[in-house]
């Protein structure tokens, strides 16, 4: 039994119908050469075999003396968890992502393990896919995509490989009960001492942050992002939209602007989140404020002992207030810069705690409801770093990647990206709701591309004959 963090708390705490708090990811794979029509069947009575999952997709919640904990379920029922699908006919990405959306707005019961995987057939050119999601209390977003990874293999010949519920967990060596309490009593002790050890880093932070908001006007601080449509109430229905661009492109933009993938990923972000306000009318005086979070765990979380989330924040000023794309470049980079450069400093328990005490007005406010006009962040974005070479699941190729992340109240959408081979994968979330058309910023993506390109001399992007480079999912244009 293993009692939740504060953070993994928060995310129980704060969820709501309109609100679930669960991460997800959508991969798509192509039949392997030579299989027959029914092979997603074959494919799900495999999957159906492994009823025993490892932990932490094992393990459900319970209270012990007003404590949440994770303990093991002992009552799994598989086929609670795992749904054998079938898109409509014409079986499109459209209907794919239509699919994905609706499930996305369902909330995970939480008298059961918080997972589902959904394996759907029926998409065009011999293609099925698996979307699977799990609640943020079980695990971090980027602690889910290198879980997900982890269930595939380099070889393409390699068989008989388990669903990711099911794949085997490193196991420490166990001690003996006497040094385990005085493990657990050692592990107590050192985190109170590092928590007390960040009170003087926290206040030189804060100090030095209140002096740059006094003396640079593109300063991000708290309270600075401007209110917009992203900061509307949210409903419960969700709106995904994702698109593959290509990888080697978008690092020559970052090189054209001697900058990094991130700081070019974000700059393509921005003049898409520039264009679609404007078409809505509705782009504000002040520059949009992301926050962008950064991994700051050294395992791969799937130890019991290491899960829950790891990760620090930066605000990033998003420069959409600029019509010049160059010089909103280079405000993003200098933004970013500041911010990564600042939690280098640190440790990661004061990066951890200084994220924190940035972001507490404004979960306060979320919770509350005092003061909705304020807030330290417009939009999420993050960049999770994928594999760098072509993955299969027993002999079928993935062929794209596509992370499916949160939204939350007044925080209405997320663009969270991963690379993959030769592609940036982008999935794109929000509440239909309170972004109308929401799919057009797909195009504005593409468009923000090509108008840096121009801007720092690169040739034309020749893409592969897709239209707006939709190599693998082979998108529609937004209506």
């Amino acid at each position: 039994m293993k009692p939740l963090s504060p953070v993994d708390q928060l995310f129980l705490f704060i969820e709501r119908r309109q609100q679930p708090m669960h991460v997800a990811g959508l991969q798509l794979f192509s039949f392997p050469e030579g299989a027959p029509d029914d092979y997603v069947r074959s494919v799900a009575e495999h999957m159906r075999d492994f009823d025993e999952p490892e932990s932490p997709f094992d393990r459900h919640l319970v209270t012990r003396l007003g404590l949440r904990c994770w303990d093991e379920d002992h009552q799994f029922d598989l086929d609670h968890h795992f749904r054998y699908e079938a898109l409509p006919q014409p079986g499109r990405i459209r209907e794919l992502l239509a699919l994905v959306s609706a499930e996305h707005s369902n909330l995970l019961h939480r008298d059961r393990p918080m997972w589902e995987a959904h394996l759907i057939e029926g998409i065009s050119q011999r293609r099925f896919a698996l979307y699977s999601k799990v609640h943020h209390a079980v695990m971090d977003g980027m602690t889910a995509m290198r879980m997900a990874i982890q269930a595939l293999s380099t070889d393409p010949s390699e068989r008989d490989i388990p669903p990711f519920w099911a794949v085997p967990r490193a196991r420490r060596a166990k001690d003996s009960q006497y040094e385990a309490r005085a493990t657990a009593m050692e592990r107590l002790v050192a985190v109170l001492g590092k928590q007390v050890g960040t009170v003087p880093a926290l206040a030189r932070e804060l100090r030095k942050l209140l002096d740059r908001s006094h003396r640079r006007a593109d300063h991000v601080s708290i309270f600075q992002a401007p209110s917009c449509p992203l900061n509307e109430r949210i409903t419960g229905s969700r709106r995904f939209a994702a698109q593959s661009y290509s990888l080697p492109r978008m690092k020559a933009l970052a090189k054209a602007f001697d900058a990094t993938l991130n700081d070019a990923v974000l700059a393509v972000c921005s003049g898409a989140l520039r264009r679609y306000l404007s078409r809505m009318d509705a782009l504000p005086d002040m520059p949009l404020v992301a926050l962008v979070p950064v991994s700051l765990r050294k395992d791969d979380g799937r130890d019991g002992a290491e899960a829950g989330n790891q990760i620090a924040m930066i605000l990033a000023n998003l420069a959409t207030h600029l019509a010049d794309p160059g010089e909103r470049f280079r405000v993003i980079k200098a933004s970013l810069s500041e911010g990564k450069q600042r939690h280098a400093q640190m440790s990661p328990e004061e990066s951890l705690n200084f994220a924190a005490l940035m972001l507490a007005p404004t979960f306060l406010n979320m919770v509350t409801g005092l003061a909705p006009q304020l807030h330290a962040f417009n939009v999420v974005i993050s960049n999770v770093p994928g594999p760098k070479q072509p993955l299969y699941w027993n002999g079928a190729r993935m062929v794209g990647i596509y992370p499916v992340s949160v939204v939350i109240d007044r925080m209405a959408l997320n663009i969270t990206l991963t690379s993959y081979v030769d592609s940036l994968e982008f999935g794109i979330i929000g509440c239909r709701r309170t972004l109308p058309s929401m799919q057009r910023l797909l195009d504005h993506l593409e468009r923000s591309i090509a108008e840096l390109e121009s801007v720092a001399g690169l040739p034309e992007w020749q893409n592969d004959g897709f239209g707006s480079e939709s190599r693998v999912m082979n998108l529609p244009p937004p209506r």
